[in-house]
Order: C-alpha cells, then sequence, then structure tokens
C-alpha cells in the first residue's frame, strides 16, 4: 500500500514537469512563430514599399518616405522581451502551483 503511495506520488510529480516543460516550449514556439510572422511581414512590407517607389520613379512622381515605419525593430524587439517575461512569469506560476499540489 505504501508503495502504491510513493508510484502515485512519483508519477504526479513526472506528470507536471513533463506539463511544464511542454507548455513553457509551447509558449515559446508561438513566441518564435509570432517574431517569425513579424519580420516576415515587415519585409513585405518593404519589398511593396519598394516596388512602389520603383513604379513612382518610372512615372517621374516623386516619393516621399513616411515619418513613421511599420513594425520597426525595436518594436520586434519589444515584443520578444514582452513574450520572454510572460514565459517566465508562466514558470514562476507553474512552480507556486506544483508546490502548493505537493503539500
Amino acid at each position: 500500500m505504501l508503495h502504491a503511495f510513493y508510484v502515485g506520488r512519483a508519477l504526479a510529480d513526472a506528470v507536471n514537469e513533463r506539463a511544464e516543460r511542454l507548455l513553457t516550449d509551447g509558449l515559446s514556439l508561438v513566441g518564435k512563430f509570432d517574431a517569425e510572422q513579424r519580420e516576415y511581414f515587415r519585409q513585405f512590407t518593404e519589398e511593396v514599399m519598394a516596388r512602389a517607389q520603383q513604379a513612382e520613379a518610372e512615372t517621374g512622381v516623386p516619393y516621399a518616405e513616411p515619418t513613421a515605419g511599420v513594425g520597426s525593430t525595436t518594436d520586434l524587439q519589444a515584443t520578444i522581451d514582452t513574450l520572454r517575461a510572460e514565459i517566465a512569469q508562466v514558470r514562476v506560476a507553474l512552480q507556486q502551483y506544483r508546490a502548493t499540489s505537493q503539500v
């Protein structure tokens, strides 16, 4: 009977650790995907703007550079930093949950 208790406890600990790892890995992948999509969108926007500039140059109409960029590098870095902070908060919450559920 006591052996079954320890096996169950070990199983619960292993499942909790695996779930924590899977959740943090999943959130990390979501953050990475989001950053990649933002970078792809930024590159696509730059390509479109370059084509527009070229078309305007061919027609002789002067091009006025916009004052605000779309998806600047600092915005992307801030988003990445925010996602990393959120992942760290989730890890802490999971560790606290594990600590309280084991008591």
